[in-house]
């Protein structure tokens, strides 16, 4: 066998916002920005600017589940452009000699849901986030592709979309984000609240 992974369409995504996160968004009277959010920044395709990005980033962080519906976190790093976008739903990392716990993918191998983080710390700060199902690449041919790739994580997404950087710190310059509260200075309100697009749908303060 070559590949492994767990075939899953793409009507088991799961809804964006499940009960939990509406009864919280009620709460803070959030539920419109949300939904707006979902409208303006929530994508099923891999555009440009989103294939630029992933394959300029040399770490993301990869969720995934076990069987038992628990969830592991992973760092997984290497050089630029080891991320490689194959078609506007499709892209590939490869998978390097670790400690041979294999946790990722093997909890791809039995549920197939991930979910990742691509987060830039500099003076830019910016953090994508991508959900999709996974399967694992053995055969020589993919492996082939990415130099000293011990296996291949081939992603479907089924959405796609940026998040607000604000309380991502600097650690180029090792700055602490102006908007993390308690600093010298009163924290700023972002920038994206003062456009048109998200003005009306702002909570009730």
């Amino acid at each position: 066998m070559t590949d492994f992974g767990v075939t899953v369409s793409n009507d088991e995504k799961g809804a964006l916002y499940g009960p939990g996160p509406r009864r919280l968004q009620d709460r803070f009277d959030s539920r419109k920005l949300a939904d707006r959010l979902v409208d303006v920044t929530v994508n099923e395709t891999i555009e440009p600017r989103v294939k630029r990005f992933m394959e300029q980033a040399s770490y993301f962080y990869l969720s995934t589940v076990d069987l038992d519906g628990f969830p592991d976190v992973s760092y997984k790093g290497g050089r630029p452009g080891f991320v490689r976008v194959v078609d506007e739903t499709t892209f590939q990392f490869p998978n390097y000699d670790g400690n041979g716990m294999y946790r990722s993918l093997g909890n791809i191998t039995d549920t197939a849901k991930v979910a990742l983080l691509f987060i830039r710390q500099n003076d830019r700060p910016a953090r994508l986030r991508v959900h999709g199902t996974a399967r694992v690449l053995l055969a020589p041919e993919d492996l082939a592709n990415f130099e000293s790739a011990d296996a291949v994580v081939e992603i479907k997404i089924s959405r796609v979309f940026f998040n607000c950087p604000r309380y991502v710190h600097n650690l180029v310059d090792d700055e602490i984000s102006e908007f993390a509260p308690g600093g010298p200075t009163p924290v700023p309100e972002p920038e994206w609240k003062q456009w048109d697009t998200f003005r009306d749908v702002l909570p009730r303060r």
